[in-house]
């Protein structure tokens, strides 16, 4: 992390760039694909742009077209992280960037590096007080923190479990497990997970759901725990296997895979008191077809779920009971859909690195559930 380093150049970049950020903000999200009739001019600013040793964020941000993802801190600031990677060659140059905007949408930091084939390109998440990268391997060496100015800061990595309290991330849920703790800044295992446990979840309240698998012929189950006790347990219904897993607001919910396909819910909406199985509520689970690594399983602030396929078609709770589901309607053909508390943020994309701009191209977000979607812009 040798940016760490050139910090205040970094950021006495931004008031350098601000303008520039801003015309080129647009663009971004897809309004070039229709001024831009040159193609070829575009995939030479794009070719200039990833094998450049030093590029300019705005610049990199104008050729990925659309963000890979959009994290937001408490104070509504995003986070918005890109990458441009060789079109041609998946072992050539590429460059990656990140923007942070303020709640009132103007840039705030940003930074650009210069990488290659085996770097894998940042990626971040929310937490109290700014984001935190998720560690780039299979440790915990390489996470930092962002404050919301844009401010990096070194997370204290220990390998002492941590029990889990209000306000904690999981930073990343296996190969290991990490939690982030933002008041410490610290990177650390969460105590108490089983060693059968292959997916995990952390609420708001610090308590830690995992889906534990036994080498024995006993169903999987759910287990929840707080300071590092057993809270309760719950077996999955024979014949399914789990699969994702989420927690928010009350509620938690494990996917149910059968033969390769999703077929159904496991969820509670008591916080673990009281659990049922989903089949229908309005979803087509037989129309679900691109595997169990394909879906979107997510809960907003006050409960609800969110479940879809990733290039596909999304279905949202009516109200926090999870029992009848509608159609979500998107402005564009989303490659992501994620949630932070009660806001929807889309990202239209190409599905693999392109010179051009699909059609929508960039971030859309919805705080109503889907009913109304704007695309984001940017101010200098």
């Amino acid at each position: 992390m040798a940016w760490l380093e050139k910090r205040g150049t970094v950021m006495r970049a931004v008031g350098l760039t601000a303008a520039a950020s801003a015309a080129l903000a647009l663009p971004a999200c897809g309004a070039m694909g229709a001024d831009d009739s040159d193609s070829g001019d575009r995939e030479a600013r794009y070719r200039s742009v990833i094998e450049d040793p030093h590029p300019r964020p705005a610049d990199v941000i104008e050729a990925a077209g659309a963000p890979t993802g959009a994290v937001r801190a408490n104070d509504g600031s995003l986070l918005l992280a890109y990458d441009a990677s060789n079109v041609e060659d998946d072992e050539g140059p590429a460059a990656t960037a990140w923007r942070i905007v303020g709640p009132d949408g103007h840039t705030v930091a940003e930074h650009a590096e210069h990488g290659g084939p085996e770097e894998t390109p940042p990626e971040f998440k929310g937490a109290g007080g700014g984001f935190v990268q998720v560690p780039p391997g299979e440790g915990a060496e390489g996470a930092y923190a962002l404050d919301v100015r844009g401010k990096p800061h070194k997370a204290v990595i220990t390998e002492t479990p941590l029990r889990a309290r209000p306000g904690d991330i999981l930073l990343s849920e296996l190969e290991p497990s990490l939690i982030y703790r933002p008041a410490t800044r610290t990177v650390a295992p969460p105590a108490g997970v089983p060693d059968d446990a292959i997916r995990l979840a952390v609420d708001e309240h610090g308590t830690v759901w995992s889906l534990d698998q036994p080498l024995t012929d006993d169903p999987d189950r759910v287990v929840r725990q707080r300071d590092g006790h057993t809270l309760g347990s719950t077996a999955v219904p024979k014949p399914y296997a789990g699969g994702t897993l989420t927690a928010r607001g009350g509620t938690a919910a494990l996917s149910l895979t059968r033969a390769e396909r999703v077929r159904g819910l496991l969820l509670t909406t008591d916080g673990g008191k009281r659990w049922r199985t989903l089949r229908s509520g309005g979803i087509p689970w037989r129309d679900l077809e691109r595997g169990p690594d394909s879906l979107v399983l997510e809960s907003l602030a006050d409960g609800r779920l969110l479940v879809g396929e990733e290039g596909g078609h999304y279905w949202l709770a009516d109200d926090r009971t999870n029992t009848a589901f509608h159609p979500l309607k998107t402005p564009a053909r989303f490659t992501s859909l994620t949630v932070d508390g009660a806001t929807l943020y889309g990202i239209a994309d190409a599905t693999t690195a392109t010179y051009g701009l699909v059609d929508g191209e960039g971030l859309w977000i919805s705080r109503d559930g889907g009913n109304e979607w704007h695309r984001h812009e940017q101010h200098g």
